[in-house]
């Protein structure tokens, strides 16, 4: 009987064993799959990002040119796209917690509660 109870205890430990090396697989396998949703999810805003980014950089060329004809002098549409600008990173800057901060930080924790 005592050596029936130690075979027990011996499967018993190996299955143990077996689980927890299952369950840091699965682990391993969900943290992957999270990084890699967040990762590809962070990558195709970075292109769209970039994309929009250009598109605005050349209207605010042909913008600034524009707004300099009608001022008489090219240079004066630059500093007024400038200041338009300028006057756009301080409400940002004042507003940054509640404009970028929380909406980034919501964002990041919905991808990663999100089950599939």
């Amino acid at each position: 009987m005592d050596n029936n109870v130690t075979t027990s205890i011996e499967k018993l430990i190996e299955r143990a064993e077996d689980y927890s090396k299952t369950t840091a697989e699965l682990l391993k396998f969900k943290l992957i799959d999270k990084t890699s949703d967040i990762v590809s999810s962070l990558v195709s805003q970075l292109i769209i990002f970039v994309v929009v980014a250009l598109f605005a950089f050349i209207i605010n060329i042909g913008l600034s040119l524009w707004i300099g004809e009608m001022l008489g002098k090219p240079y004066y549409g630059f500093f007024v796209v400038a200041g338009f600008y300028l006057l756009v990173a301080i409400i940002i800057y004042t507003g940054r917690e509640k404009l970028l901060k929380h909406p980034t930080k919501n964002s990041i924790i919905a991808q990663m509660l999100k089950t599939k």
